[in-house]
């Protein structure tokens, strides 16, 4: 972190939050599996709806959810989804069915793709556009971190305290980042836009919808950008889901070999977080081409290697899985610091609705068509189709590179954007 940043004690005490409220995300996950897949003995088709309950409304009101964000004040709105978390997490350990489960889920996740966008619009409104690169890579850093550490302090804990213990932990981990944000300033220049839209009769909600669409129409960036990311993410969810039936494929398979992929991974982005929060100037869209290269060599190589059936498999999977965690933040971290900076601060919420609402919808079609191509092809495969489409993408990304930066407008500069007007 840059001594700007450090000495930014908003900033500081925002990532504290976001932290504190990731970790809590994948405590619960882990007890929630635990719970519905162990001691209920869920049928596989249950488990799935698990995660679908979680992500169904991030991917579908994404678009909802940020425009909200910027209609409302960012600060009271984060601290109420926390709350409103913290409690759903409450009423789990008062399920005992499955539909329980999913309706605190599909609750849950609801309010998350309400805090996602407000966060990162009040993430803006903290810190100065020359930091903001290296902020949303240390923001990113910490996503990547809680990733690796959240699954393996849960199972911990799991193991250690019980399932329904770790629910009551991971509800306090909210509540304590709610504390957390109502230390945050009040932006000024926010609060003045919120009551003008009131006095005045705004633009409606359906209006400034459409409004956020088209900002991200008119940047070439934006656009070329969200389709690289989502198209990307897609194609990289048909294989990770898959990993574990590749590995099935090794003779000398460990039962651990899966988990020291995943954290070779977690540790790749995490690495290439580090990496991008150190530079404050770099190519946003040459990264993200390069990002996608690397993915599509990882996952083809772990493909052609598992084929020969090479030996010491627990070396060169997790490396090959750093490799893919790496690139993949590549692809990630600089185009949601570029389109940071391109977005004035009273719009992000729009545009990270768009862009939290294109990933989740990844992150949920990626594993359903990744199960029934390597069901129709095989599993090897199905690792080469996709390496690749991720190398053909690469290459129209960068036949396309010059006409998206030569037509790139400048949307940085606003006149709604005072930064550092902020009171209590």
């Amino acid at each position: 972190m840059s001594s700007s940043l450090r000495k930014n004690k908003h900033f500081v005490t925002l990532m504290t939050a976001q932290a504190i409220s990731s970790l809590g995300d994948w405590l619960s996950i882990v007890a929630i599996i635990t719970l519905v897949g162990l001691k209920w003995e869920a049928t596989p088709m249950q488990m799935s709806f698990i995660i679908l309950s979680l992500a169904l409304p991030m991917a579908l009101l994404g678009p909802i959810s940020g425009t909200i964000a910027d209609r409302m004040e960012r600060k009271t709105l984060m601290i109420f989804s926390d709350v409103v978390r913290g409690v759903l997490i409450l009423l789990l350990t008062l399920a005992t069915k499955v539909w329980m489960v999913y309706g605190c889920l599909f609750l849950i996740g609801i309010f998350s793709s309400v805090f996602v966008p407000a966060k990162n619009g009040k993430l803006k409104e903290l810190v100065q556009d020359e930091h903001i690169k290296g902020a949303i890579s240390l923001s990113s850093t910490i996503d990547s971190s809680t990733k690796i550490i959240g699954p393996l302090v849960s199972g911990i804990l799991v193991s250690t305290m019980g399932t329904y213990n770790v629910f009551y932990i991971d509800s306090a981990t909210f509540f304590l980042s709610a504390l957390f944000i109502l230390l945050l300033p009040k932006a000024l220049n926010e609060t003045e836009a919120v009551e003008g839209m009131e006095k005045k009769g705004g633009p409606s909600f359906k209006e400034e919808i459409k409004v956020g669409m088209g900002f991200i129409k008119e940047s070439r960036f934006l656009l070329y950008g969200l389709f690289l990311l989502g198209v990307s993410l897609l194609i990289l969810q048909l294989s990770d889901s898959q990993i574990i039936v590749l590995l099935r494929e090794l003779t000398d398979v460990s039962p651990d070999l899966f988990g020291y992929t995943v954290t070779g991974a977690g540790v790749g982005m995490l690495v290439t977080g580090i990496f991008l929060s150190k530079k404050t100037e770099y190519n946003a869209f040459f990264y993200m081409c390069f990002g996608v290269l690397g993915i599509g060599i990882g996952f083809g190589t772990m493909a052609i290697l598992t084929y020969y059936d090479l030996s010491l498999s627990l070396l060169w999977v997790p490396a090959l899985g750093f490799l893919a965690g790496g690139s993949a933040g590549f692809v990630f971290i600089p185009f949601q610091a570029a389109a940071q900076v391109k977005t004035p601060v009273h719009m992000t919420g729009r545009v990270f609705g768009v862009v939290n609402s294109t990933t989740t919808t990844a992150t949920i079609i990626g594993p359903l068509a990744g199960g029934g191509l390597a069901t129709i092809i095989g599993i090897i495969p199905s690792f080469i189709v996709t390496s690749s489409l991720l190398i053909v993408l690469f290459i129209v990304s960068v036949s396309v590179r010059n006409k998206v930066e030569e037509g790139e407008k400048d949307v940085t500069e606003s006149q709604s954007r005072t930064q550092g007007a902020t009171t209590l």
